[in-house]
């Protein structure tokens, strides 16, 4: 169940590019504006894309890209197709516009791409391009699934999420976190804690320990340097922490593992 990559690259365009595709699609097409804005018609539908807007369309679809006078437009592209692609695209419902992050994991990852494909013919590794791009297209559906506010979680609250998830390992503050979500620390704080159920560093601290208990388990790491590398800072803390939340102390937790 391969991917084949039809293209991928970067794509500037300027007053009055047009491009069209009525009789539909010919492959899977997912496309990431990063500057400007363009009209794109999707199935008989016209829509604005600007920064951060993501588009993807299924073979078969009617798609027009629309770049009109006086308009700037950049955005990261992919066409590509293949039984793990069906197979993917099915299981689950695709929007064909959606507004995601512009994170530099998910455009790192799409460079990628783009620097695999242009490789010469013998050089290009066909095993790596295939599961870059099945990584593209995972990440780009938790990236449109974690926009659309969700049962659980505001939208906000899920941005704090995955950046404490991001950072936990590291020492930051509270005032990091409200930074990312766009909100004040105040009103952070508060919808952390109602929406998840435990405040911001409660949150921290069990990945933390969760990170800790894998090294404890599977390195030979002391337990000061895992202190250290989990974010915790000194071992006394460490120590206070995890007994705390396991009842014994991490050296008699080690030994009894």
């Amino acid at each position: 169940m391969t991917t084949n990559i039809l293209f991928c690259g970067y794509s500037y365009h300027t007053k009055g590019y047009h491009s069209q595709h009525k009789s539909g699609y010919p492959s899977y097409l997912f496309r990431l504006q990063t500057e400007g804005l363009c009209e794109v018609v999707v199935k008989g539908t016209k829509m604005e894309l600007k920064k951060g807007d993501l588009l993807l369309i299924k073979p078969g679809d009617h798609y027009e890209l629309l770049v009109n006078e006086g308009q700037i437009s950049g955005d990261y592209h992919i066409g590509c197709e293949g039984a793990w692609l069906d197979e993917w695209w099915n299981r689950s419902a695709k929007p064909p516009v959606s507004r995601i992050e512009l994170d530099e994991k998910l455009l790192l990852l799409w460079r990628q791409i783009i620097i695999e494909k242009r490789r010469p013919g013998s050089n290009q590794n066909e095993e790596l391009a295939d599961y870059l791009v099945r990584a593209l297209c995972l990440t780009l559906e938790r990236a449109v699934s974690e926009t659309v506010p969700s049962y659980h979680y505001p939208y906000p609250v899920t941005r704090m999420m995955r950046y404490i998830e991001e950072h936990a390992t590291t020492q930051f503050k509270v005032e990091d976190v409200a930074r990312h979500s766009g909100l004040s620390v105040s009103r952070s704080v508060h919808l952390f804690k109602s929406s998840v159920g435990k405040t911001i560093m409660e949150y921290t601290q069990e990945i933390r320990l969760s990170a800790a208990l894998e090294r404890m388990k599977y390195t030979a790491l002391t337990l000061e340097q895992i202190a250290e590398d989990c974010g915790f800072g000194t071992y006394p803390y460490f120590h206070r922490v995890f007994k705390k939340k396991y009842g014994v102390a991490p050296g008699m937790y080690r030994r009894l593992e």
